[in-house]
């Protein structure tokens, strides 16, 4: 098609790859009043330069999935449409040089196994079967994954597109987006150099400029380009086309076969940042930037020393490609929340390729479902805030994503680059009692007291802060910890229909009194999590609601797209304008009650209740809870007196109280088996499945979102179930995300772990199922023997669907 329409349902802004497979699976799900608009060539951006590399194995199970649709895709897409993918399956290997990357790799593996997947830890004489031309010096180990291939970028943008024009797709190249329109906070139409299109859905999937493309109508897209380098050979004996994928991170290299020669690339552990967001160039099609020998030395030297025969042989081009990377070194994916109709698939950080088939698919569902279909929350845009488009920041931050790509992940690993975003307003009291600093959502958090530590040490095994950890769990048992939780996302909502937003939003019943705090969940149409929070009835058409830190534009975003234009409900974010202080132990009651001459005892101020409350000087609102299995109250003050509360809290606590920080947290709430959105409930599973039938108002005629799909799970049982686990080996250490097997086989994941001190050894949750995937009752769930994989040695845990600690809650009262 040569012309612009007047009008289309959807315009995809971008011809890549990822562009043309939004557009592909628009259109095999019905939406076929689609046109897709590239400014220059299809693929002419980022997409034509990429390596093209697929490796099916991912840090997630949902990412896992979506690489393993690509792969699927890419096999029959030729038969589909006549075009060749370039797809191969030629296997991939990832050396090891030292100890604790051979740790890693064995934890990979068991994750392979977790997600049904073939990966074998091997030997380097084993890996240099696999890859004859390797040297072996200095290695320990491999990991080998027949599942990963190839493809041709560029022929498998040109195959998805062709599927798409024969479904009904309109594709036009070299018409340029130059604005977007909207009305009433809803995309209406498109503006290019060649007319204006009307619509009620865009895609950004325009790359590098995917970030201008946002700015057109105030969405954040938070990317920022950097250069990326890879080099081609001439031909080198002993290299053919089915030469697997080789990945040495600790060179911070990877190599494939092309043309009998190799491409090597890598990713340098300090990245060399392009122009921000806003000046990359048009037009800048098919180009590549300047050749940079020298940063591009470490990825060199140490190929060379991992394939003694490049050292003579000759260089047929260097490939300078810019390319966005994101924060967090995840891809952004979904619905925007400034725009209705906005959608957003850019910023995949060297991974589009691999990635394309299942995101695009998954992007594609999104917007015609109008919801994800499956736990995207860690690519989800709405992870991001505003603030993170800022391109300063952005361009200080890309300097350490593009390296992290092989960095060793160690379980405690934090950004360093672009810190110190959000404090709290006792950050400097907590700093000078010796806090190291760990970072969500742009908030420097306190993760322990260690006076004279600067950062926390890595590692596989227990590391050197454990013992301070341990000291602040033993305090929170046996007197007080405070714990600075400003972090917390905060929103309000007010209006005479508040009631009945969240009566539909949350699963249990929040019409009580006020005073009165809820502990619900926020479900999607299928009975999955959206949110994990606590809704406090602060007055009849008033509410407060408390989230986890990172949750927070998700949040917002889902609440308000569930409030009717009829509701009279404004939800407002009051996140920065509440410090909130943990003080729980068994002395948390004496120590409030110094402070304030109102009454705290289990009659006046039973558990749950939430009220204005005098404490020093100041008015706070104290509410009774607990996420860490003690006596305890939540101490929410309006910032500009938050360091005032926090000095009175620790000068009248000066003998019994101590600070305390999110390791500590995370160890006392695994003991008592309280779940974290984001880690144990997501998107794809539900309160049946997290034993959190409990939080769900079934007893009443009540409606609520999703209550059709509990109701169904707790009638035909789930074949997943959330367990507590203690390890039975003092010694061993696990972090989250081990394999569990029963009889040797696979049948469980490690969620999330650490030491408790209470119960000397390591404590976590994890998600069980049966061998073959079929239903699971809680009661075969606990019946069963366990072991988990700790790096290759099986260790026996003990299982639970109770709290380790206090199940009775008998300390909580």
């Amino acid at each position: 098609m040569s012309t612009l329409p007047e009008r289309s349902q959807v315009v995809i802004v971008g011809g890549g790859v990822i562009g043309a497979s939004v557009a592909y699976h628009l259109a095999r799900l019905g939406w076929t009043d689609v046109v897709l608009l590239e400014q220059g060539e299809l693929s002419c951006g980022t997409t034509w330069h990429a390596a093209g590399l697929v490796g099916l194995l991912r840090t997630s199970q949902t990412g896992t999935e979506l690489v393993q649709y690509s792969t699927d895709l890419y096999r029959q897409l030729e038969d589909e449409v006549g075009l060749a993918t370039g797809y191969k399956q030629n296997g991939g290997l990832i050396l090891a040089r030292t100890d604790e990357r051979l740790v890693q790799l064995r934890r990979t593996a068991a994750a392979g196994a977790a997600y049904g997947m073939d990966a074998e830890l091997i030997s380097p004489e084993q890996a240099a079967e696999h890859w004859p031309l390797i040297s072996t010096d200095g290695l320990v180990g491999a990991l080998w994954l027949p599942g990963d291939g190839t493809a041709n970028p560029t022929d498998l943008t040109q195959s998805l597109a062709k599927g798409a024009r024969d479904r009904g797709v309109r594709i036009l190249e070299g018409v340029r987006v130059t604005g977007i329109t909207s009305a009433q906070g809803a995309v209406t139409g498109v503006e290019t150099d060649a007319g204006y299109v009307e619509t009620e859905v865009v895609v950004n999937c325009a790359g590098q400029w995917a970030a201008q493309v946002g700015a057109m109508c105030g969405v954040t897209v938070p990317l920022h380009s950097a250069e990326h380098f890879y080099v081609v050979t001439d031909q080198i004996e002993g290299v053919h086309s089915r030469l697997p994928i080789l990945r040495d991170p600790d060179g911070w290299s990877y190599f494939k076969e092309e043309v009998g020669g190799l491409v090597v690339g890598g990713f340098e552990p300090e990245a060399k940042p392009w122009v921000a967001p806003a000046d990359v160039p048009y037009p800048f099609s098919f180009q590549l930037l300047e050749e940079d020998w020298e940063q591009f030395s470490i990825v060199m030297e140490n190929a060379v020393e991992r394939i003694p025969a490049l050292e003579k042989t000759g260089i047929r081009q260097f490939y300078n490609g810019p390319e966005s990377f994101t924060p967090d070194n995840n891809f952004l994916l979904g619905a925007a929340p400034e725009l209705r109709g906005f959608y957003v698939g850019a910023g995949f950080n060297s991974v589009g390729i691999a990635s394309a088939g299942g995101a695009g698919r998954a992007l594609a569902e999104w917007i015609v479902e109008g919801e994800p279909t499956s736990d995207l929350h860690g690519v989800d845009i709405r992870r991001f805030s505003a603030a993170d488009g800022n391109p300063r920041w952005l361009r200080e931050r890309v300097v350490e994503v593009l390296g992290m790509h092989y960095r060793v992940p160690w379980p405690t690993r934090e950004m360093q680059r672009g810190r110190g975003l959000r404090r709290s307003p006792t950050h400097q009291h907590l700093a000078d009692a010796g806090a190291v600093f760990g970072t969500k959502n742009g908030w420097e958090r306190a993760l322990f007291f260690q006076p004279g530590a600067q950062e926390q040490s890595h590692g596989w095994g227990k590391p050197d802060w454990l013992e301070a950890c341990a000291a602040e769990q033993r305090a929170t048992h046996s007197a007080v910890a405070v714990f600075d939780q400003t972090s917390f996302s905060k929103y309000s909502l007010l209006g005479r229909d508040a009631v009945e937003v969240l009566q539909w939003l949350c699963t249990a019943d929040v019409d009580v009194a006020p005073g009165r705090t809820v502990y619900t969940g926020m479900l999607n149409a299928r009975g999955c999590y959206e949110a994990d929070v606590t809704v406090t009835r602060v007055a009849g058409d008033e509410f407060l609601v408390f989230s986890t830190a990172g949750a927070g534009r998700r949040d917002l975003d889902w609440i308000r797209r569930h409030v009717d234009a009829d509701q009279r409900c404004t939800v407002v974010d009051a996140t920065n304008s509440l410090a909130t202080y943990g003080v729980m132990g068994p002395g948390s009651r004496e120590l409030l009650s110094q402070l304030t001459d109102d009454d705290l005892s289990d009659e006046a101020f039973p558990f749950g209740t939430s009220r204005l409350l005098p404490l020093g000087h100041a008015l706070v609102r104290a509410t009774r809870l607990t996420y860490v299995g003690e006596l305890g109250w939540e101490v929410s003050v309006p910032t500009e007196y938050a360091a005032g509360v926090y000095e009175t809290l620790m000068e009248a606590g000066r003998d019994v109280a101590v600070p305390a920080g999110y390791h500590a947290i995370d160890a006392l709430r695994l003991e008592k088996g309280y779940r974290a959105f984001g880690r144990e409930l997501t998107p794809d599973y539900g309160p049946v499945h997290a034993g959190l039938s409990f939080t769900c108002d079934l007893s009443s005629d009540r409606h609520f979102l999703g209550r059709e799909q509990v109701e169904r799970a707790k009638a035909d049982g789930v074949t997943r179930r959330l367990l507590s686990l203690r390890l039975t080996d003092p010694d061993a250490m696990i972090w989250g995300g081990e394999l569990l097997t029963s009889e040797g086989a696979a049948c469980g994941q490690v969620t999330s772990a650490a030491w408790s001190d209470e119960l000397g050894a390591c404590v976590g949750l994890a998600w069980v199922w049966a061998p073959d995937h079929s239903v699971l009752t809680l009661k075969e769930a606990r019946e069963r023997d366990y072991d988990v994989d700790v790096a290759g040695t099986s260790v026996a845990v003990e299982v639970s669907s109770r709290s380790l600690v206090d199940p009775d809650n008998e300390r909580i009262r």
